[in-house]
């Protein structure tokens, strides 16, 4: 294979790795809405995470043993990495476990700046680490460290504009960034709401 071939072949598999981040986490970023909802229907939105999580399991047994099931196993199919292929994608049962639990263990606003933590920082950190990353840490399994300020800005803005207190959003998204930077995979959707949500509540 020629030269210019293979940079073609690069430059496509890397779009295509950019557009699917960007799929992967608009549905992530939209986790946001979630606090809103809660404090509307707060069972019915529990009730509702817990049949997802459920609904989507079965769903991916069903795609991994060759039975589709439509929208959700294209949905799956589009957004899942590389490293998820031909196995279970973890990512929406983290995401609505780490919402779930944040949700019940906390008050509403320290479980809104658990959510927003997730939602905002671990969904920014990804989208700019793919976009514009270029320093590696070292022992992180990729991420960078462009992708570890985004976490940190989008978790202290999110953090203050939620509970108004600067000093604890300063240690919130210092803390996040830390959890974030972690080679977790799909677990840092539990890890971040629950542990962001924990630490808030200790100072609201």
């Amino acid at each position: 294979m020629i030269p210019c071939e293979r940079e073609g072949i690069l430059s496509r598999q890397k779009l295509n790795d950019i557009a699917k981040e960007v799929f992967r986490k608009a549905i992530h970023l939209c986790s946001a809405l979630l606090p809103l909802f809660l404090s509307l229907s707060y069972r019915l939105v529990l009730s509702l995470l817990v049949f997802a999580v459920i609904f989507y399991t079965i769903c991916e047994f069903l795609r991994l043993n060759g039975k589709n099931v439509p929208l959700v196993s294209t949905i799956t199919a589009t957004a899942a990495r590389k490293r998820d292929e031909n196995k279970f994608v973890l990512g929406p049962v983290t995401l609505c476990t780490g919402i779930l639990i944040c949700a019940l263990l906390y008050p509403p606003l320290p479980a809104s700046i658990g959510i927003y933590a997730l939602a905002f920082g671990d969904g920014l950190a990804s989208l700019s680490g793919k976009l514009w990353g270029k320093v590696q840490i070292p022992f992180a399994q990729g991420k960078t460290a462009e992708g570890s300020l985004t976490c940190f800005l989008a978790i202290f803005i999110s953090s203050f504009l939620a509970g108004k207190n600067t000093a604890l959003s300063l240690l919130l998204a210092t803390f996040g960034m830390l959890i974030e930077v972690l080679p977790l995979k799909d677990f840092d959707n539990v890890f971040i709401p629950i542990l962001i949500g924990g630490v808030a509540t200790l100072f609201l």
